[in-house]
Formats: C-alpha cells, structure tokens, sequence
C-alpha cells in the first residue's frame, strides 16, 4: 500500500498546521502537539489493527493505555525497600496463592465428574482460595501503604531504564488482552464492545484503588526521563553558551531541546511500527486477516481458525495501545490514573482512526496527529473567534456571557462535526483502504 499525491499533500497540511503553530505562537506548544501527535498515531495504529484489520470493535483502549503506563511505573521507578520489607513478600506469597487457586479450579473442573461433587468441589476451592487470599493480601498492603503515604506508600518498581518499560508496558497490555479474548472474543461485535469497555473501567479501578501497586489516585510524580532534564541544561555552560550565540534564550532553548529529544525517539518507535504494519498488511497474513473481516463464514469454510485469528489480532492491537500508553507516561513524567477517562478519550482514538481512514496505516497515523492538533488547539481558536463575534455587543449581555462561556465546548462540538462531515464525505476517511 503506497501513498498518492492526495495522501502526501494531507500529511503537509496537517504538518503545516503544527508548523505554523510554532511560527506564529510557540514552538513549545507546536513540539508539545507534535510528541503528543506521534502518540496519538501509535494508539491509532492500534486501534486500526484490530478494527481495520479484523474488524473488531474494542472500545477498552484505555484500559490497555493505562496498563502500558504501570508498566513504566513498574520498570523504571526505584523500590521502595521499607516498602519491601513490610509486606512485599506477602504480598508476592498472596499473588501466587491466588494463581494456585485459579489452576486447582481449572484442574478441578477438568478432572472431577460431572455432577454435584464437581460443582462443590471448584465452589469449595474458590470461596476458601478466596478468603485465604485475602487474609494474606489485605495485612500486607496496608502495611505497605502506611509507609510513608505521602511519599511513596507503595513497592516501587525495578529501577531499570524507563525506555525498557515501553516494551514491558506493551507485554503488559497484551497479556491482559489474551485473557480477556479469551473470555470475550466469542461475543458478538456490540456485546464485545460493552465488555472490553467494562474490562477497561475495571483496570482503572483497581489503578485508582490499590495504593501499593501504583498509588492510586495519589499518582506517581518522577518517572525518570530518557532524555536530559531542562534544569541541567540550563546549568551546563556549554549548552548555555551555545544557545546564546544563536540567540536563543537557555530556559526556551533547553525546553524545545527536551522535546524535539522526545521526537527523535517516538518517531523512531513510529516508523518502525508503521514499517511492520505495512508489511504485516501486505503479507499472506494481512489478506488472510482482511479475508476474515469481509466474511468470516466464507474463511472459517476455507480452513481459517477465525477465533484464534482474532485473538491474536486482539492481542497485537491491545500491545501497540499499551506501548503508547507507557510512552505517554514517560512523556509525562508521572503516572495520574484519574486521567484515564475510557469514554472520553476512547472515543478520540476512535474519531482518529475514522477520520483517517480505518484499514490503511497511513490513514491511522494521519488521523492521529490532525485530531490531536484539533482537539489540543479547538478551544482556543472557538474561544477568539467568539470574542470577535461577541465584541459588539453589550458587556453583561446574557446572550455574549452565554456564548463565551460555551467555547469550553468547543472541543467536544468540533470532534462531532468533523465526525459527520467525514462520514458524509468521504466515509472511508481521508485516506480510505485501497
């Protein structure tokens, strides 16, 4: 799948528009949009594998997002070692406990006849596998969290480079994913819908609540940086002396040199991933994936095993979101579980993909950055044209205070729109599957 003319001039004008951010307001905002653009093309790509590709409508990114996050928190933040010594270890002994539990049902319920005595005996090991569990987790978490809360009050992670967490994170997220397709890739499209949005309320829940893995609500700050901080910048007299003779201010210049560090390395994640998705989608893997999207029936009959075709689909999907969630993290500098809001923000990544054009990469990685700029710069751009409109009439007017209160829903009204305007005229995207 190669790009046309038509392709290449959108892909200007959508990097026209960044550019033009940067000449006209700020290269800080306009680098900002840019890193966060790349992410939002990442979790597009991935959205775009699992709907483009095999059709499957997951509406639980964010639930694999925020997994990719915990999994920079749990690479590269330092341990906790009082921490550790007051109930990692239990907690570590309740983990396995419970995944002992887990296997002697299964064993149970492959093992046992059928008939009442099956159906007590996995009862009897999940309620007493249960309580036991409990009784083993709940001393050891409170001790953890009771250790310096407003501090730490949590294990910590690894200590390792966070650029090891991006890969972790996305092994993260697609483990999760195999479990629940396992579970939930046997329903039909609207029923799956509605369980991977449950399942994606349910890891932020247990995000938000369980202190001693990630904070909870408190949020991690200081995730370390892949790349320098602006202060040390600032602080090394070779950088400031060069900045000068260039004539950049050091604060301004240190800033834009973290960011466009942050660009080198997600466009390199970018284009690698949309290298393989390429070929991936040109493969006899791609065709045979395509192949079950338009008719399942058609390639169950031809010998495809369609459910193990769209778990693994599934799960590549769920990998790719929570690689960018880990990478959004990083860029961060902290893990803030509350901000994972599943309908808000799914629903973005979603707008990116259509608008793009689902089933082509290119499409994805387009919709991604011109939606994110959009949505980054709506508000700002409703917020003058409104002043403009309003600037005759009457101060205390009902009608001006109306109007300029309502540009904080600019955002929300702009993404409708061009989500109507997209499907009415050209609802394959603005660079549709060929």
């Amino acid at each position: 799948m190669t790009l046309h003319p038509r392709d290449i001039i959108l892909f200007f004008v959508v990097f026209g528009l960044i550019a033009a951010t940067g000449f006209f307001q700020s290269w800080n905002v306009a680098l900002g949009i840019f890193n966060m653009g790349l992410i939002s093309a990442i979790m597009a790509l991935g959205v775009n594998m699992q709907w483009g590709y095999a059709g499957l409508f997951n509406i639980g990114v964010m639930g694999f997002v925020a997994l990719g996050g915990l999994g920079a928190v749990l690479i590269s933040m330092p341990p906790v070692n009082e921490a550790w010594a007051a109930g990692g270890l239990r907690v570590i002994a309740a983990m396995l406990f419970g995944a002992a539990t887990i296997i002697g049902a299964i064993f149970a319920v492959r093992r046992l006849p059928q008939g009442r005595i099956k159906v007590l005996g996995v009862l009897a090991i999940l309620v007493i596998g249960f309580f036991v569990y409990r009784a083993l987790l709940d001393p050891a978490t409170a001790a953890i969290e009771k250790v310096n809360p407003a501090g730490t009050g949590f294990l910590g992670g690894l200590g390792l480079p966070v650029v090891l967490s991006w890969p972790f994170g996305a092994l993260l997220a697609a483990g999760a994913a195999w479990m629940i397709g396992k579970i939930a890739l046997g329903l039909r499209s609207d029923y799956l819908a509605i369980a991977t949005l449950g399942i994606a309320e349910i890891v932020i829940a247990i995000m938000k609540n369980e202190d001693w893995l990630s904070r909870g609500v408190k949020n991690v700050i200081g995730i370390p940086r892949p790349v320098p901080y602006e202060i040390d910048l600032q602080n090394d007299p070779g950088f400031v002396d060069r900045m000068a003779s260039w004539g950049f201010d050091p604060v301004t210049a240190s800033s834009i040199t973290v960011k466009l560090a942050y660009s080198g390395l997600f466009l390199t994640v970018l284009i690698l991933l949309l290298w393989l998705s390429q070929a991936a989608l040109a493969s006899p893997w791609g065709r045979m994936m395509r192949a079950i999207r338009d008719n399942e029936d058609a390639a169950e009959a031809m010998g495809k095993d369609v459910t193990a075709r769209h778990l693994q689909i599934f799960v590549l999907g769920s990998a790719v979101c929570g690689l960018a969630g880990a990478m959004m993290t990083t860029l961060d500098g902290q893990l803030t579980p509350g901000s994972y809001q599943p309908l808000r923000f799914t629903f973005l990544v979603w707008v990116m993909v259509i608008v793009g054009g689902s089933g082509n990469n290119f499409g994805a990685v387009l919709g991604g950055f011109l939606i994110w700029y959009l949505w980054v710069m709506v508000e700002p751009f409703g917020l003058t044209v409104i002043e403009f409109i309003t600037s005759g009439m009457a101060d205390g007017s009902w009608l001006k205070g109306h109007l300029l209160e309502s540009a904080a829903h600019m955002r929300l009204l702009t993404m409708g729109l061009i989500l109507l305007l997209v499907l009415r005229f050209s609802p394959r995207g603005l660079i549709p599957e060929r």
